[in-house]
This record gives structure tokens, sequence and C-alpha cells, in this order.
């Protein structure tokens, strides 16, 4: 009987070279690292992104430049810069949690502008129960931060502000009135009244005199910006005033208060020295004459651009404000 003929043998694969044969002696191949996976530092930064937009940094910013004027003011010379540092960290964030908190009510009106259709909310970047959540614990810790950094009139004050923010002026005027910018923009004032209050542990009049400056500042700025967006707004079904009246009539509107703000920031002077009358003169004119050039271009029925006096409107405050500080600094004598 013949042996059963042998099988052809396979034609081995070629190995690239340099590459060395594993065989059964070398026991398994060791496994090649994985990989650092690269989107995930990429996704946490997004998260952190997403999370500080929803704090309006940018309004933020503001909103500190006029507290330390306030708290110079109140100490006459430059308080400790602890409690300088302390008040400003408190009061950012307090105003991020009002404004995280104000994201979570009006996300479905952010939704339909283009101005804010890429906030964090909108955009579905940040679960609402999350975005919440953050507002609420910031709230918390911004009042117990400044009651042990400062006083707890301060931390009274900032609590009180973050509420009226969001329970009326964000939850029943913004929807409802055209004077909704008017009277809710009174919690974007309390920054300087948190400021003194931090400083001197009271609430005296100077300090309600830079309160009822930025309240008179507050429709002739916002109304500007609502002009340039009227559709947006219109859009959303939020009765801003250029939502709901005509053109003359806020602009007029915008004279009016603009003449107030400026009258108003004199009351300043008994307190203040030259420094500060010849800021409040000067850039109050201009800010007026601004304002009536406004009124002019409306009147006039051309193309009309309302943003120039947005932009100087932030300017305007920054510079005033800036003379606060400057002049009691310096401790010039007071004209009065």
């Amino acid at each position: 009987m013949s042996a059963p003929a042998s099988r052809p043998s396979r034609t081995a694969e070629p190995v690239p070279q340099g590459r060395p044969v594993a065989s059964a002696a070398d026991g398994p191949a060791p496994e090649s690292p994985a990989p650092a996976p690269a989107g995930r530092m990429a996704r946490v930064r997004a998260t952190l992104l997403a999370y500080l937009g929803l704090t309006k940094t940018r309004i933020i910013e503001q909103l500190l430049v006029v507290t330390v004027p306030a708290m110079f003011l109140a100490q006459r010379g430059i308080p400790s810069l602890w409690l300088i540092a302390a008040t400003l960290v408190g009061g950012a964030m307090a105003a991020a949690a009002a404004h995280a908190l104000n994201c979570v009510v009006d996300a479905d009106i952010d939704k339909k502008m283009k101005r804010t259709a890429r906030r964090p909310l909108a955009a579905g970047q940040v679960p609402t129960r999350n975005a919440l959540i953050f507002g609420l614990v910031l709230a918390a810790a911004s009042s117990v931060w400044l009651g042990f950094t400062t006083n707890w009139l301060a931390a009274a004050l900032s609590l009180a502000a973050i509420a009226f923010y969001v329970l009326v002026y964000t939850l029943v005027l913004k929807r409802r009135t055209a004077q909704n910018i008017v009277w809710g923009g009174a919690a974007g004032c309390m920054p300087v009244v948190i400021g003194w209050a931090a400083v001197t542990g009271t609430v005296e009049w100077p300090a309600l005199v830079m309160f009822g400056v930025i309240f008179f500042w507050t429709p002739p700025h916002f109304w500007a910006l609502a002009m340039r967006y009227r559709e947006d707004y219109a859009a959303a079904g939020v009765p801003m005033l250029p939502v709901v009246a005509p053109a003359p009539a806020v602009s007029v509107r915008i004279v009016v208060y603009s003449w107030v703000m400026v009258a108003w920031s004199l009351l300043l002077l008994p307190v203040t020295s030259w420094v500060y009358l010849g800021t409040a003169l000067l850039g109050g004119a201009y800010f007026v004459y601004r304002a009536h050039r406004l009124h002019a271009d409306v009147r006039a029925g051309g193309e009309v651009s309302p943003m120039p006096l947005f932009h100087l409107s932030n300017i305007y405050l920054c510079v005033l404000f800036a003379a606060i500080a400057v002049d009691a600094a310096l401790g010039l004598p007071v004209l009065f």
C-alpha cells in the first residue's frame, strides 16, 4: 500500500523588513498602548466654555467696573486690596448666578433670536437641569462668600439683586411690558450699593446717587441695542420698546433719559472734586449730543445706526466711574 501523498506546503507570507517575527517561544505579543483620547480634552474644554457662556462674562466685567469706584468713594481713598478682591469675587459669582438662571428661563426665546441663538442652553450644550443647579449653587456660594469676607448686608443685597433679576425682571417684566428694561435694570444698579456696603456696612446717599446714574443710563444703553435687533425681539415675542413703539417715540425717550442721567450724575458733586465735575460735564454733554443725533436721524427717515450710541454708553459709564475712583484716590477737596 502506498503512502498517502503529502499536502503541498503554503507559501509563507513575506515579513516586512525591520519587523521581528513573533514566535510561540516569545509569549503573547505585547499590547500596544491605547492612544490617548484626543477628543477628551476638547470635550472638557467645550463643556467649561459652555458653562462660562452661561455667566455672560462681558456683562460681569461691566458690573465690576462700577463696583470698585463705589468702594473708593465709600472709603474716600483706597480700600484694602483684600476687601476689593473679596467683593469682586463675590460680585462676579452673584452676577454669574443671575445670568445662568436667566439663561434657564429664557432658553426658549434665546433659540428664536439670532443674537442669542448660540448661547449654551439655546444651542443644547448644557442640560437645563445642570444649568439650574449651577446657577443656584453660585447664588448660594456668592452670598456665603460675601457674608464671611465682607459683611452680611453686602451678602443680603447681593442675594436680593439675584432674586430681583430672575424673579421680577426675567419671569415677570421681560415678556409682559415695554417698560421691562426700565424697572428690570434696577438689578444691574446693585453692584455700586453692594460695593459701598462692603466698605461701610451701611447704604448712604452717595451710593443711591450712583445707583440712579446706572438706572437712568440703562434705557438709552439697552434701547439703542434693541433698535438694532428689533426683528430679533419681535420674532421672540419680547415687547421691548422698539418692538411696540415707533422709532421716533423710542429715540425721544433715549434723549429724555440721557438728559436725566447727566443731571442726576451731578448730584455727586458734594462728595467729589473738579476731576469728577469736568468728566461728568464733558462726557455727559457728548452723550446727550449723540442721543440728539440719533433722534434727528430717526426723524429724518433715513438709515439709522443706533450701535454707535450703544458703544458710547459703555465708554461713558466706564469713564465716569473711573473719574469717581481717581477723585477718591487722590483725596482732592470736595466742591461743596
